[in-house]
């Protein structure tokens, strides 16, 4: 069923949402994402690099990337988030899985600070091995879940 953009007014043009009537309730999201590479870069991001701890550096990136997302975005609210974990894993051997969890007490929701979290943790891990493997490829950036708010809780389907 179709619905109304919530950041277009009613001649169209973009506003920032005003949640102020919004109660304050507990928010949550999860996000994740992946990085495709080559076994051979797996081996040297799990090693580390003259660069460094590439994984490190990555959910570093990624937890900075959560508390600036409202500079990025253009129509997002700043939020006062209350924590903010990234995680990087290998996924088989064909590369490093990100996962991001971002929590708040607020009037409106982490999704899209959870979401800029795996993006930018996606494009430290590229950046720090790309002299290794340009081929690499940021796959299936996707929220996982969201609970708190009005909408409630809200579970992405297994595939």
């Amino acid at each position: 069923m179709a619905r109304d953009l919530t950041h277009f007014d009613e001649h169209g043009r973009p506003h920032m949402v005003d949640v102020g009537a919004k109660p304050e309730t507990d928010r949550v999201a999860v996000a994740r994402g992946w990085v495709k590479m080559a076994a051979e870069t797996l081996a040297l991001a799990r090693a580390g690099t003259k660069k460094g701890d590439v994984i490190a550096v990555a959910e570093l990136a990624g937890i900075m990337a959560a508390k600036r997302t409202a500079e990025l975005i253009p129509l997002c609210h700043p939020l006062a988030l209350t924590s903010v974990s990234v995680t990087v894993e290998p996924k088989n051997e064909s590369g490093l899985t990100v996962t991001a969890k971002v929590r708040t007490t607020g009037r409106t929701g982490v999704e899209m600070e959870a979401l800029t979290a795996v993006s930018v943790a996606c494009l430290t891990i590229y950046d720090m091995l790309k002299s290794a493997d340009r081929a690499m490829t940021i796959e299936g950036i996707e929220l996982i879940e969201k609970r708190g708010g009005k909408s409630g809780e809200w579970r992405r389907d297994s595939p």
